[in-house]
């Protein structure tokens, strides 16, 4: 049977909407016989009247419509036909297209959906569900279009047959559904709500993908198994495709790679990912480049390969992702290119040493460099178009550098290197170079051989040891200065005392003794904060919470403030226990506050603040050099005053340096928060900048309690007693006479037997003489010939149980590692009064 297919210049399907309106014409019509039925029912004298009105109106009205007709005011034709052309265009689509109404009804089919649903006749055009109904493959697809056709959306799906659409048997095809909602305009009803039904046969395009994807995945599988490696990377050094081979080499796996997790730096032995990386070009430009290299693989052997790099350039001149291909030249090679060999041996020699290495020209221009040259000076802007060697430094740095390479050029031999600054800060970036000179007939073109060390972190080191060495030289100098000082104030106060007891408040010169008391109690202020400096003062550490400590503090930080400066403090979270002496911490920070105070004349903010910091957080503060990676605990005081310039931050710990006015400091604040934060096993660091103000670091090392039993040194409570008598003998030990006289005075004053002793050996003596009747040995610690630890092991030998104290200017811990394990013994520090030596005897006598 032949098929008969809908001709080219006519739809498929087109049923036009209904003009006019039946209903009144049947209304009208009824009304008449209605009329002429009641007329019949009337008699004839009653009926006329009617008869005649109605005759009269419908008269009147067939009038009225002729003279309407006649002027144009009224027309009888019929609705003009609609414009083909739309009709036309449709069919002239490839695609299917079917305009259904909601319910399903056909509105219009053109050509192309006929020859799609094999339809032979208009009868035969179905709609799109029930084409699709009969495979069962289709079934989701045409739900999902059919409830967005409810929804008035617009959709899409691609649907798979076994056959073609309409016939039982064929290749199978693919087709591109797509749905959307059309509003049809109504004559004198509102619009008409229609689904616009597209099908498209995609099976050629879908042939053509597969067969692409197939010359796609030949292609890629030629690349993969190539006997080159290749890899493509960004312009931030990050892989985004590398193939199999090269993956090989290297030892990953290619199936778990993901673009962008592997760097050039990983694989890339020594500094030449910064090599491939320094490449730069115009915009549009595409550079190629070749290096002579080593990779690394995951296991860590080395395998010398030839990398040819080539970049292209963006807009601006933004490198885009590379095409780099890799030659392995790890495999034996055979005579014919043994220069070759050579060659590549000497570039991965060149580019895998420590030292950067630049050619220079005679113009002064880097014609090639190294990978280390790359890393340790980038690729700066060039200052008048070419780059040259002086652009790699800071402009303080360049005369040196152009004189260096002058002498090379001239040829001379001997050429002395030259420090140069790599960053505009003064402590910033630094090197040293080496210029050396390229004889005529070595190398064509070039004038020199610039060899570069970088010695940034060899001149922190020595800055660090410098400013190490000055502060212990200082710190041993203010501790000799701080115990002979001691010596000379405890006979001053000693005799004070003394003169004290003999004379009566109502003497004259009571008040005068007093004075001199008093004074030298304010000197001996003084000496124990140089021996906090030196870190030779007696600390009694214990465990402290740092955010306790600050909060008892807050009220007396704020009376020392005053009103016109503000303070802040905040409490770091569950903040980690440290070590350090109560009165000593207290004294740091009441010190720093202060001089923040004074830094703020105008008044500002003060702030404080804890916080825990972790090993990797330790890494990452400013200004923090020589401090070792640990677990700390961090009190920061920072102010919002004039700042410090950095000549004066290096002299802010040293004794007696102050930027106060002459009588408004001694110099010795920031020396003593200084030593104790030292002697304490913490860190301190100062941050500051002119106008802005300034911020102090102490990092104090967290503290893990220990539950093992430890025996600590003892030293004597002072307190108060009210008989200070006794009459038990003592042997006094001190080398310095006037203490020596003052100590055996207060002490025969108050009834003790009293043997003076000059030195060790003296004593020792005297001990023999007197045969073992002494009860009390009172010692100074430094003295010559025998110091007093010496003589401690001494008497041990022959009196295990003879109670001792020990009398001295410096720290108990300073002399306390001399003394055998476990020892026992009493301290008393210099300088003391009367009061305080006979507190101390009665009550070591009494123990």
């Amino acid at each position: 049977m032949s098929r008969t297919e809908p001709g080219p210049s006519s739809p498929a399907v087109e049923r036009a909407e209904r003009s006019g309106n039946i209903g009144l014409l049947i209304a009208l019509a009824i009304g008449l016989i209605a009329a002429a039925v009641t007329f019949s029912m009337m008699g004839k004298d009653e009926a006329e009247p009617y008869v005649l009105a109605l005759l009269g109106v419908l008269a009147v009205i067939g009038v009225f419509s002729l003279f309407a007709g006649a002027i144009g005011l009224l027309r009888f034709s019929a609705r003009a036909p609609a414009s083909p052309v739309p009709s036309a265009f449709l069919n002239t689509l490839d695609e299917g297209v079917l305009i259904a109404e909601r319910d399903g009804r056909i509105v219009y089919a053109n050509d192309a959906y006929a020859r799609l649903v094999d339809a032979q006749s208009t009868a035969d055009v179905r709609g799109v569900e029930r084409v699709f109904s009969s495979d069962p493959s289709a079934t989701e697809a045409i739900f999902h279009l059919t409830r967005a056709a409810e929804a008035e959306r617009s959709a899409e799906e691609e649907i798979r047959l076994p056959h073609p659409l309409g016939r039982n048997e064929g290749e199978p095809c693919w087709y591109r559904v797509r749905v959307r909602p059309l509003a049809l305009a109504g004559q004198g009803r509102k619009e008409r709500a229609c689904t616009v039904w597209q099908i498209a046969d995609i099976s050629g395009d879908r042939t053509e993908q597969e067969t692409s994807f197939q010359e796609l995945q030949r292609v890629i599988n030629f690349l993969d198994h190539a006997p080159a490696g290749f890899f493509s990377c960004d312009a931030a050094g990050r892989v985004v495709y590398l193939n199999a081979t090269l993956a090989d080499w290297l030892g990953y796996d290619l199936v778990s790679f993901v673009a962008g997790s592997l760097g050039l730096g990983e694989f890339i032995r020594g500094d030449g990912a910064e090599l491939l990386l320094s490449m730069q070009g115009k915009a549009g430009e595409v550079k190629s480049e070749s290096f002579d290299l080593d990779l690394t693989t995951r296991g860590g052997r080395s395998v010398p390969v030839r990398i040819l790099h080539r970049v292209p350039f963006g807009a601006g001149g933004l490198p885009g992702e590379s095409r780099t291909l890799v030659l392995n030249r790890s495999r034996g090679e055979d005579s014919a290119e043994a220069l070759r060999s050579s060659e590549v041996r000497f570039a991965r020699f060149f580019n895998n040493t420590p030292i950067a290495i630049a050619s220079i020209d005679r113009d002064g221009g880097v014609s090639k460099t190294n990978a280390p040259f790359v890393r340790l000076f980038g690729t700066p802007e060039a200052a008048d178009g070419a780059l040259k060697l002086v652009d790699y430094v800071q402009p303080v740095s360049r005369p040196a550098l152009m004189e260096a390479l002058t002498a090379a050029t001239e040829g001379r031999s001997e050429i002395p290197p030259v420090d140069v600054r790599l960053d505009e800060r003064d402590d910033g970036r630094s090197a040293t170079v080496y210029v050396s000179a390229v004889r005529d007939g070595e190398d064509d073109g070039d004038a020199a051989i610039v060899y570069v060390l970088e010695t940034t972190a060899q001149r922190v080191l020595e800055a660090q040891f410098a400013q190490g060495q000055k502060m212990q030289a200082i710190g041993q100098l203010a501790g000799g200065v701080a115990h002979d000082f001691n010596n000379v104030l405890t006979a001053i106060i000693g005799f004070s005392d003394l003169l004290l007891a003999s004379h009566r408040p109502s003497d004259p010169s009571f008040q005068d003794i007093m004075n001199i008391k008093q004074n030298a109690n304010r000197a001996a202020g003084l000496v124990r904060q140089l021996l906090a400096f030196s870190r030779r003062q007696t600390l009694r550490p214990k465990e402290l919470a740092l955010n306790d400590v600050l909060a008892d503090l807050s009220i007396l930080l704020d009376r020392l403030l005053g009103e016109k400066v503000e303070l802040h403090v905040v409490h770091g979270r569950d903040l980690w226990p440290v070590m350090a002496d109560l009165n000593q911490l207290e004294q740091v920070i009441v010190n720093l506050a202060v001089n923040a105070r004074d830094a703020m004349p105008d008044g500002g903010r003060v702030t404080v603040r804890t916080l825990n910091v972790t090993e990797e957080q330790s890494k990452e503060f400013d200004n923090t050099r020589g401090m070792p990676a640990a677990e700390y605990v961090l009190a920061e005081v920072s102010d919002t005053g004039t700042g410090m310039t950095p000549e004066i931050m290096e002299k802010i710990f040293e004794p007696f340096f102050s930027t106060k006015d002459v009588g408004k400091g001694t110099g010795l604040g920031l020396s003593t928060v200084y030593g104790i934060v030292k002697q304490t096993g913490g860190f301190i660091f100062c941050t500051s900048e002119v106008g802005k103000g300034t911020v102090f670091r102490i990092f104090l090392p967290r503290h893990i309690r220990n539950e093992a039993e430890q025996v600590e040194v003892k030293q004597v409570e002072q307190q108060p007693l009210t008989d200070l008598t006794g009459s038990a003998t003592i042997l006094l030990v001190e080398d310095e006479e006037a203490v020596r006289a003052f100590a055996a005075r207060a002490l025969t004053s108050r009834g003790y037997t009293v043997h003076e002793a000059a030195s060790g050996a003296e004593a020792l003596e005297i001990m023999e003489e007197t045969d073992g009747e002494i009860d009390l040995v009172v010692s100074d610690v430094v003295m010559p010939e025998m110091d007093g630890p010496s003589l401690l092991r001494e008497l041990r030998k022959t009196q295990p149980d003879l109670k001792i104290i020990f009398v001295s200017g410096y720290a108990e811990d300073a002399f306390e590692k001399n003394l055998p394990e476990n020892e026992k013994f009493s301290f008393l520090p210099k300088p003391f009064t009367l009061k305080q030596l006979a507190t101390v005897v009665k009550d070591v006598l009494a123990s």
